[in-house]
């Protein structure tokens, strides 16, 4: 059979969004989670360590993290992964929300996809949720290490579920960095907002918990230590995650200091 040649023109390439251009690796839309379940574990850390983690202008009222494992049952253009990582609580005029620390995931296009189409810090780690005698068991490990162990009693104790709703759509804050592969500077630095709106909880549970992390060189987990596990949720939902909104660009603030250029 002859194949008939055709030239991919600017147009064309301009029309892709990621690369390769002839074989993308996710696709470039919003992704709707079906059945997503989350263990999430809230502790007390050291207020030193966060403020050496969490970039201004977001501000820490209490040196709180939520440590979560959550159980991608089945993701649109993605199929089924599993996610772990943590967000710290912080406040940005007067608005409280999550800033997203560190995610550990097992499923490269969402990698890829997260960092690319969004700002979400996204490393390839395994993470495991699993239910054993129960206990809800939430794992990471990278490099064939552990870095993280969560146990709740499970389905201890229902949930409010309009709580639990409130726990999965608090805004959320991430950090964006484009570098400019040419001049070796920065093409872009901003602070982002996101918040679910579509989600559906379908389930919602609380009971007894219990956090141990463990230090690992490329999953510094343990450098914002448990003093004192908080609460617990167990959680099941379908969702949609939100594109994000601009809320601070670093490159702006920093000409405006020196009266130089931002470009």
């Amino acid at each position: 059979m002859l194949l008939r040649k055709v030239t991919m023109q600017e147009a064309d390439v301009l029309h892709h969004l990621t690369t390769p251009l002839t074989a993308p690796v996710y696709p470039p839309r919003p992704t709707r989670f079906t059945d997503r379940e989350y263990l999430n574990v809230v502790y007390r850390t050291d207020p030193d360590a966060l403020r050496a983690v969490v970039p201004e202008p977001l501000q820490i009222d209490e040196p709180l993290v939520r440590f979560e494992v959550m159980n991608m049952a089945e993701v649109d253009g993605y199929g089924p992964y599993v996610e772990s990582g943590q967000a710290i609580q912080v406040t940005l005029d007067g608005e409280r929300g999550e800033y997203l620390h560190t995610m550990y995931l097992d499923n490269f296009a969402a990698t890829v996809s997260g960092r690319e189409l969004s700002a979400y810090p996204k490393v390839i780690g395994t993470p495991r949720l699993r239910v054993d005698q129960g206990a809800l068991v939430g794992t990471l490990e990278r490099s064939g290490e552990r870095v993280a162990t969560a146990t709740m009693a499970y389905k201890w104790e229902p949930l409010d579920l309009d709580e639990a709703r409130a726990q999965i759509t608090v805004p959320t804050y991430m950090v964006k960095i484009v570098p400019n592969v040419f001049t070796g500077e920065l093409r872009a630095a901003d602070l982002v907002r996101t918040e679910i709106t579509d989600v559906v909880v379908k389930e919602a549970w609380t009971g007894p918990a219990r956090l141990q992390l463990f230090e690992h060189a490329l999953a510094p987990m343990a450098d914002l230590p448990v003093l004192e596990v908080v609460s617990a949720s167990h959680i099941v939902t379908d969702l949609t995650l939100a594109p994000v909104q601009p809320a601070h660009d670093y490159l702006a603030a920093r000409a405006e200091a020196t009266g130089h250029s931002a470009v």
